[in-house]
This record gives C-alpha cells, structure tokens and sequence, in this order.
C-alpha cells in the first residue's frame, strides 16, 4: 500500500509540475523515466496541462522527449485547442512547430480560432 501511495504522491508532483512550468526538474524526471505522455484520471497529458497552463518552454521540453501533440483527453480535447481556447500564443507557436494538428479533437484548434477570430493562429495553422 505505501509503494502505491508514493506513486500517486509523485503523480500528483509531476502534473504539478506541469501546470506550474517548472521545467527543469520535470524533465529531469522524464529523462530518468517518467513516461512522458503520463496522463491524470481526465486523461489530460503532462503535456496538455503545461500548454493549457500557458508554459511554452514546458511544452517545448516534452515535445523535445517524443510527447505526442495530438494525445486528446477524455472529453476529446487536444493540447493545441487548449492553448488556442486559453489564448496561449506562444504556447500554440510551440505546438505547431512541434507537429500538432490542427484538426484533431473536438473542437479543434482550428475551430476554436475561428469561433474566437485568431486570424493569426489560423495562417500559422496554414503553413
């Protein structure tokens, strides 16, 4: 029972982490084996919860350890259309460098810039 405990003490650490942007230790934790695309009980990604929380560094680190940029969460949610729903820019940016797809989830990314009148994500998404 204790083993399990520390592991969903530690759990709840790296998605703190992620949502925090601490970047350095996350992805200490990653090199030395944390799965990178760890998902929580909503099925949100490491990944999700920094571009959501707006840390474009965050998101360029997992992305660099092979995080998948169109992993959805349970309610079908990409990182990218989080970044674009929480005005995240820079995050979005990172993203779509990174490979994301625009056109994966529901709403999508793509979607979610047009509701919103992101002109400018919507010609990066063009590329």
């Amino acid at each position: 029972m204790g083993d399990d405990q520390d592991l969903v003490e530690l759990a709840t650490r790296l998605f703190g982490m992620a949502r925090t942007g601490n970047t350095g230790e996350l992805d200490a934790y990653v090199e030395a084996g944390v799965p990178v695309n760890l998902a929580n009980e909503s099925g949100d990604t490491l990944l999700m919860l920094a571009a959501y929380h707006g840390h474009p560094e965050t998101v360029r680190a997992l992305l660099d350890r092979g995080a998948d940029p169109d992993k959805l969460n349970d309610r079908g949610q990409s990182p990218l259309a989080g970044a674009v729903f929480k005005g995240e820019n820079d995050v979005v940016r990172v993203l779509a460098e990174g490979g994301a797809d625009p056109d994966a989830g529901a709403p999508t990314a793509r979607q979610s810039a047009e509701m919103f009148g992101k002109q400018e994500l919507l010609a990066l998404f063009d590329r």
